[in-house]
This record gives C-alpha cells, structure tokens and sequence, in this order.
C-alpha cells in the first residue's frame, strides 16, 4: 500500500479532496434530485425493453470520474491546491454564464448557468494542473526555443478559431470581453513552456468532457457539432486563464503580506 501511495505520489490531504469530491457529486444528487429520478427512469424503461446492463452503464462518464478522482490525489497539497479551487470555482461561474446567457451553449435544464455544474471546474483544473506537471517531466529534454516557436502559432491559431465561433455575439458584452481577456493573456505571455503544456493538458481533457456532455445532449452547442473543435481548445484557453490569475493571486497575497501593497492600491 505504501509503495501504491509512493507510486502515484498520494499524500494525506490526497482523501481529502476525494471525499470532497465525493461529497460534492452526493450534494449535486441531492439538491438537483429530480434530475437523478429523470436519469434512473430512463434506465428503468430501458432495462424493460431488455438491454444488458453493460449497454445501460456509461462507460465514459465512468472513465472520466475514475481519472478525475485519481488525478486529483496526486500530488495533493491543499496549500496550494486551495488556490485553484478558488480560481476554478471563480472562473468556471464566469465561462458558464458567459456561455449560457450568449447562447452559444445551452443545457437541457434550460438553467443559464446551472449550478450544478459549476463544482466540475475546479475539479478539471486540478486534474489539470496534474497533467501538466506530468507533460513537463515528459518534455523535459525539450529545449525552451521549442515552446517558443509553438505558443504563436498554437494561442493564435485558437484566437483566430475562438473569433470565428463567436462571431454571431461580437455585438454582447460578455463575448467582447472574453475576447479582449483572452487577447490579453496571449500578447502577454510569461512561461511559454508552461502556457503550451497547460493548453494541451486542458485541451486533452476538454475532449473527453465535451464528448460525454454533448454526446449525451446534457449541453449543446449553437452549432450542434459534438462536440465543436473550438469547445475542446477552449477548455486549454480555460486552463491556461485559471493558471494566469493564480499566478495574479499568488503575487498579490505575496505583496499584501510583506507590506507592500497598502489598502489605497485597491481602489
């Protein structure tokens, strides 16, 4: 057991986030508890049309939440994890309603955003953050001009992909300063080694995320697709903005309590 936890690199507060992860997924049940009554309806009437179990089990919702739960053990540290938990909580509620009230996606509780979702995005930037940290030992032996000449082509590309998919909103607020935020962060960039990783950490896993959510109609898209191209690179945009502000919140708390920054420079 010992050598298992030494494996995957779990520590003591590794049970703490898989229980509140845990407890998080029962809340959810229970608050929004006529949507799992919905869901276990349509189970029934399909095991009485004689479907195996195996065809009634959702194998990639299974995956996901097996990896989500392993992933964020690893390395756990509440310390520091506590910070993007914050940051996810935070960002998650503002990409939800950013989304939900443009229209450029919708859920089938017609909810604009729904809450219950947003718990889901501190647990995929914890993931995240894992992946990542996975993808700079594999990457190690890359030299930096590497990731250098990737980051134009690769946060340019998605700029070009995100300006195109919005279009139809460029008249809303909320779609002008996703656009404006997102321009920020890439003409500013700060480790390109580590923007890159993150994008294709987030992206990897958005995959999946918007596979099983579009696939299964719990969202859909204004286009339809399942899932968009754009929806997948925008979980590693998503990503890369969640590291960036907690990176802002890191500096900042660092400052505030060193005595630098004094109430007169939040104005």
């Amino acid at each position: 057991m010992n050598n298992l936890r030494a494996f995957f690199g779990f520590t003591r507060h590794s049970s703490y986030l898989l229980g509140a992860f845990l407890l998080a997924c029962l809340l959810i049940v229970y608050i929004w508890w006529p949507l799992a009554v919905e869901y276990w309806a349509l189970l029934r009437v399909y095991a009485e049309a004689g479907y195996p179990w195996h065809a009634l089990v959702d194998w990639l919702l299974l995956g996901i939440f097996v990896f989500l739960s392993v992933t964020i053990m690893v390395r756990a540290d509440l310390r520091a994890d506590s910070l993007m938990i914050f940051v996810g909580l935070c960002g998650g509620l503002v990409i939800e309603s950013w989304g939900t009230q443009t229209e450029l996606w919708r859920y089938y509780t017609a909810e604009r955003p729904p809450l219950w979702i947003i718990p889901a995005w501190p647990v995929a930037a914890l993931s995240i953050d894992r992946i990542t940290h996975t993808l700079r030992h594999v990457t190690a032996f890359c030299a930096e001009t590497v990731f250098r000449a990737l980051y134009w082509p690769v946060f340019g590309g998605f700029y070009v992909l995100m300006l195109w998919y919005v279009w139809p909103t460029l008249h809303q607020s909320y779609t002008v300063l996703a656009l404006l935020l997102c321009a920020l962060m890439i003409l500013t960039p700060t480790d390109t080694r580590l923007a890159v990783l993150t994008f294709v950490a987030g992206a990897g896993l958005g995959y999946f995320l918007e596979l099983w959510g579009t696939t299964r109609e719990c969202w859909t898209y204004y286009t339809a697709e399942t899932p968009p191209v754009f929806a997948v690179f925008a979980h590693g945009m998503a990503a890369v903005a969640f590291w960036r502000a907690g990176l802002l919140l890191q500096t900042f708390w660092g400052r505030l309590r060193a005595g630098r920054v004094t109430p007169f420079d939040l104005r």
